[in-house]
């Protein structure tokens, strides 16, 4: 798949060595692109790249893909996952919403939810939030702890312990996943406050999207600095060699979007797939069969 552009990944990256402040990463940034009709160009042709990848990815059947996305409310994330995943055919994607937990949910661990949903060989997966909520809005919400099923040596032990232990826990989930061949891609999508709050109020100011506004998010909203720091903390403890983060500036919808096609697209380029070859037995089969059917097709024609 040979491209006219390609991103610099390792811009996006968080480091799965040291500890890098999620102040380092620039929510508005948009290098390596000339603008936004440059970035049009770029979300199209990977999405076509990406079409095509699916194709193998489908008719290989040697590997599986889980998309992550995390951020905070109004990053742009339903609206990313519509224009990147606009040229992938519905039979082979996924698409999961994390809420909130079920009764049933919240009585078995926390990696019990995602195991359901995870993508066969072939075939992709999205989660629109994910586990990763378990060390995010639980841990600015810790008394909802109170409602979850804990180990026996979690229950009554330090905050502090209980994510540790859910970052090991994740850290191993994903290393068993990417071992069995499934290629794991975490986005985050970093919109600043500011802009977060322009979107909150664009929203309340444009008839037919006031439904995309909620109490819940203005009463979260307050929260901002404990979230940021949640997610700087899971950023860098779950940032691994085969299964990193890639923190994408969102600021800008059309740079959001061309990043994250462009990591996909290339991530998936990267598994070097290939058609499953026909023996020469089965397509001397498929030419009698051809055979067969050009025959009758002319009886009909006549």
């Amino acid at each position: 798949m040979d491209q006219l552009h390609r991103f610099d990944h390792s811009k996006f990256i968080v480091p799965h060595d040291g500890y890098t402040p999620l102040s380092n990463f620039d929510p508005g940034y948009t290098g390596q692109i000339s603008g936004k009709r440059h970035s049009k160009e770029t979300l199209k042709e990977d999405i076509e790249d990406l079409a095509k990848a699916q194709e193998l990815i489908w008719a290989s059947k040697e590997y599986s893909v889980l998309i992550i996305f995390q951020a905070m409310d109004a990053a742009g994330k339903d609206g990313t996952i519509k224009h990147v995943m606009s040229g992938i055919n519905p039979q082979g994607c996924d698409v999961f919403g994390f809420k909130a937990p079920t009764e049933e949910e919240r009585l078995h661990h926390f990696l019990w939810r995602p195991q359901r949903y995870l993508p066969p060989k072939g075939k992709i997966s999205i989660f629109n939030r994910s586990y990763y909520e378990e060390v995010l809005v639980v841990r600015v919400h810790p008394d909802f702890l109170e409602s979850e099923w804990l180990p026996m040596d979690l229950r009554g032990a330090p905050l502090d312990d209980v994510w540790k232990t859910r970052f090991d826990e994740i850290n191993e989930f994903e290393k068993r996943l990417t071992r069995n061949g499934t290629l794991v891609l975490k986005f985050f999508l970093n919109v600043s406050k500011e802009e977060q709050l322009r979107r909150f109020i664009g929203r309340l100011n444009t008839p037919g999207k006031e439904w995309k506004f909620s109490a819940s998010d203005y009463a979260e909203k307050k929260y901002w600095d404990d979230y940021q720091h949640a997610y700087e903390e899971m950023l860098n403890a779950t940032s691994t060699k085969d299964a990193p983060w890639y923190v994408i500036p969102a600021d800008n919808k059309w740079y959001l979007r061309a990043v994250v096609a462009d990591v996909i697209s290339n991530r998936v380029d990267e598994l070097d797939l290939k058609f499953p070859e026909v023996s020469d037995e089965k397509m001397a089969k498929l030419m009698e069969i051809k055979a067969e059917l050009e025959k009758e097709l002319h009886e009909v024609a006549e």
